[in-house]
């Protein structure tokens, strides 16, 4: 069984600093191959439920972007061989400016930025500055797109393109059909790589997606296992390994 690669999604500090490490732990010992980690937002568009509510609890004790930088930095220090993605929204990046962010996000171990609020052609610089602290921008593909921006994007020269598998928000259930196939294929049809995430949360999506992403991202359903253990570490650590197991070795 050929193993599939898989971008978990974290988010800093939920609940805690020390839970949310012992997840990041489990998550590399189920088999996760990256890690993109969040940091909390308090409106963020594209999260479903779970996400907004870690990230509201996370927010409500005041935590700040340099703690969420800390925080990955701790994990870096831990895993230097393991990519991590930093997933966030255009305000919190564009606020202390694109550059002065990047050159922060780098220098604690960041490999790339994913912003799904900042579009491929309108991103603030944000391409460049990534490119300038040797880091990837990753833009978000949606089946939403009209089809000559998509094209567009397929053809923009991004190493890797993060492909959003449905319209609307995370967490929802997502089937994996001819139309999600046919989508994919677009956004690969310029050389890019991809990953694809929105809803998965099992074995059999990623087994329906491991010949066309070169690796699934799953988040949500991370984060709900987090928030029905977050009392019982063991538990947590368990559940989220086996979870992360299934999704790369179905």
């Amino acid at each position: 069984m050929e193993k599939i690669k898989l971008m978990s999604h974290l988010v800093a500090g939920y609940p805690t600093d020390e839970l949310a490490l012992t997840a990041a732990r489990a998550l590399i010992k189920g088999g996760a191959d990256i890690l993109e980690i969040q940091l909390p937002f308090s409106d963020p568009s594209a999260d479903g439920p779970a996400i907004q509510g870690a990230c509201t609890e996370v927010l409500q004790r005041q935590y700040r972007t340099a703690d969420g930088l800390k925080f990955i930095e701790t994990i870096h220090k831990e895993f230097p061989e393991v990519p991590i993605y930093l997933m966030s929204y255009c305000s919190l990046i564009y606020t202390p400016g694109i550059a002065n962010f990047c050159k922060k996000a780098a220098s604690v171990g960041v490999k790339g930025m994913i912003i799904p609020d900042l579009p491929f052609d309108f991103d603030e610089g944000l391409t460049a500055a990534c490119k300038e602290n040797g880091m990837i921008n990753i833009p978000v593909a949606a089946p939403s797109m009209a089809p000559d921006r998509l094209e567009k994007l397929a053809n923009a020269g991004f190493p890797y393109i993060y492909c959003a598998l449905r319209v609307g928000i995370t967490g929802t259930d997502t089937k994996i059909d001819d139309a999600t196939l046919n989508f994919l294929k677009k956004v690969s049809a310029g050389g890019s790589k991809l990953y694809g995430g929105f809803g998965i949360s099992n074995g059999e999506q990623s087994a329906a997606l491991a010949d066309t992403v070169d690796a699934v991202v799953a988040g949500s359903v991370f984060v709900r296992i987090i928030s029905e253990n977050q009392n019982d570490a063991s538990a947590l650590s368990a559940k989220i390994e086996a979870k992360a197991k299934e999704i790369t070795h179905s």
